[in-house]
């Protein structure tokens, strides 16, 4: 049941709280073109944000690389079920098995994963 009145709610009761003015829907649209844009900065393919191992991973898949990482209790295995083609593994041999141990499985986590099709 609705009541209607003149008198307007009390500051901080539930019917003062759902009353929506124009300050408050200007305030969720900025917030809303604010998360789009935060968004937006975070998977831009040019976006410095992009980490060296991403930036690595990223160059590997786009030449065609097949492995795929297993991660299990935040162990990284790498599996290779199809050869890859030879600029990819040229790229993988010279590129990241050379990485220390730490910066290789940080490379291997952006790969993508056996348990994802």
């Amino acid at each position: 049941m609705t009541s209607r009145s003149a008198v307007p709610p009390e500051s901080g009761t539930d019917d003062a709280r759902s009353a929506d003015t124009l300050q408050a829907a200007n305030d969720r649209r900025r917030t809303m073109e604010n998360a789009r844009s935060n968004v937006s900065a975070v998977i831009d393919e040019d976006s410095d944000t992009e980490t060296p191992s991403l930036k690595l991973a990223k160059e590997y898949l786009s030449l065609g690389g097949r492995r795929r990482s297993k991660i299990d209790d935040n162990i990284t295995d790498v599996r290779q079920w199809d050869e890859d083609p030879p600029e990819a593994e040229r790229f993988w041999t010279e590129r990241v098995e050379t990485l220390s141990k730490d910066e290789r499985k940080q490379v291997e986590d952006f790969l993508p994963t056996i348990n994802t099709p």
